[in-house]
């Protein structure tokens, strides 16, 4: 047998089928696991590096009754092209188990089936795969695609939308919520576009100033200013041929929006301290929180340069409203975060999911990870459990706290609401001053007043 370095899953409702493939297999691979629940696909195909997946074709408590082998099966093929499926079918579905094959799959096998056969079936599938990976063609789950772990209908359709418009060139504009994932699904687009072995270079106007702004983007000349030591090319040059990525689109001003437009339009940069215009080949994608078109309405934002940026627009949904996808996300966390801190976990019991689902996650996929390393962090046995949660200290309402606390001093409340401003950006002083109506300036001296 070559399957002694093979990594199998195997996903049936059918507790039977799946101690009857571990007894066969455990001898004959280098690991065996099993799961009843195909909800978990996305988050085991986060964690482990799997060689060849046998997958049931029905499951009694699916929605997707008679199709269920082929939706699950879709979403393997959304996370990882190449690896090898093998779907379990009775033989009255054996059409469909064809059209499995069609779709994607390497092969099927009928109920109940002679173990020589499986076996075979196995070992030429994980042939298929080893030959995959050494032609480089298979590709892995990635930190891109961490807030894409799900099967809401919300995130259906964003992957919908990600697929068909990641092979072309068109402009991108990304809405959402603040920690819903944009970043990640600029990085997960670029991966799937045709220019994914050119640069992908991020660009954050919410942190660049008003002297800063065409310096970063555009370059700039030994001289052009005081502190130009060297010619430097700027992220329109430097993203050449690959894609550019503008996060935080709706927080420049409209001089800034004026330059911006001009180097779209004509597809060229000029650097500071030169006439020169260099010529550029970008793929764009833009995000941001802000309502931009109700700014156009007020002249606040340019409808032209809108028009630049969305050919396509996809909106994320905040995670309130992607149902159980915050307990995927959150096991993938809990995973992560138990190997930071070298807590060997494997569950998120019961009454913790039931608060998972209830809390509204303000701060959505990024207050949610934070929420899961200070679990794992409070977690003393192998489960996550309600107590470990706390999902009401990481945002607060200033108001709240004056009126549940009335001995407070001004200092205290003042003192917390910066800190809580400074963790919701991630230390980001420029968007934490922004959200407390301050200059950068003011907030740095507060800082230096609470010694922070």
């Amino acid at each position: 047998m070559l399957l002694k370095n093979a990594k199998i899953l195997a996903v049936d409702d059918d507790q039977d089928v799946l101690v009857a493939v571990k007894m066969l297999l455990r001898p004959e691979v280098k690991e065996i696991v099993t799961e009843k629940n195909p909800e978990k696909i996305p988050f085991l195909l986060s964690q482990n590096q799997f060689d060849v997946i046998l997958l049931d074709m029905n499951y009694k408590s699916s929605l997707h009754t008679g199709n269920e082998g082929i939706f699950w099966l879709r979403k393997i093929r959304e996370i990882n092209k190449t690896v090898a499926v093998i779907m379990i079918t009775a033989y009255g579905d054996i059409d469909l188990a064809v059209r499995s094959v069609k779709e994607g799959a390497n092969d099927f096998v009928l109920k109940p089936w002679r173990n020589e056969r499986l076996l075979e079936t196995i070992e030429s599938c994980y042939q298929q795969s080893i030959a995959g990976n050494k032609q480089g063609t298979k590709k892995t789950s990635s930190k891109a695609e961490t807030s894409l772990l799900g099967s809401s209908e919300a995130m259906q359709d964003v992957l919908y939308k990600i697929e068909k418009i990641a092979p072309t060139d068109a402009n991108i504009l990304i809405l959402g919520e603040n920690g819903t994932g944009k970043t990640e699904v600029a990085k997960l687009i670029h991966q799937k576009s045709l220019r994914h072995q050119k640069p992908f270079i991020h660009a954050d106007l919410g942190s660049l100033t008003e002297s800063l702004f065409e310096s970063e983007l555009f370059g700039h000349k030994k001289g052009a200013f005081t502190d130009a030591r060297e010619d430097r090319a700027g992220r329109f040059e430097s993203a050449n041929e690959g894609t550019l990525f503008l996060d935080e689109i709706g927080n420049i001003s409209l001089p800034q929006q004026a330059k911006l437009l001009t180097v779209l339009q004509n597809r060229e940069v000029t650097r500071l301290g030169t006439n020169a215009p260099i010529s550029i080949d970008i793929r764009l994608i833009s995000a941001t929180n802000a309502p931009i078109k109700e700014m156009a309405s007020q002249n606040q934002y340019r409808k032209d340069l809108i028009y630049r940026l969305n050919t396509i627009e996809i909106t994320l949904p905040p995670l309130r409203m992607r149902g159980n996808d915050v307990v995927l996300l959150a096991e993938y966390f809990m995973k992560s975060y138990g190997e930071k801190y070298h807590k060997n976990l494997v569950e998120i019991d019961e009454k913790a999911q039931q608060k998972l689902r209830q809390y509204t996650f303000p701060g959505n996929i990024r207050e949610l990870q934070h929420s899961i390393e200070r679990a794992v962090i409070m977690a003393d046995n192998q489960a996550i459990t309600a107590r470990d949660l706390d999902l009401t200290s990481s945002i607060e309402n200033p108001v709240m706290m004056v009126q549940e606390n009335p001995t407070l001093r001004i200092d205290e409340i003042e003192k917390s609401t910066i800190l809580k401003a400074i963790e919701r950006h991630d230390g980001n002083i420029t968007k934490a001053a922004r959200e407390l109506g301050l200059t950068r300036t003011a907030l740095y001296r507060r800082l230096g007043k609470y010694d922070i």
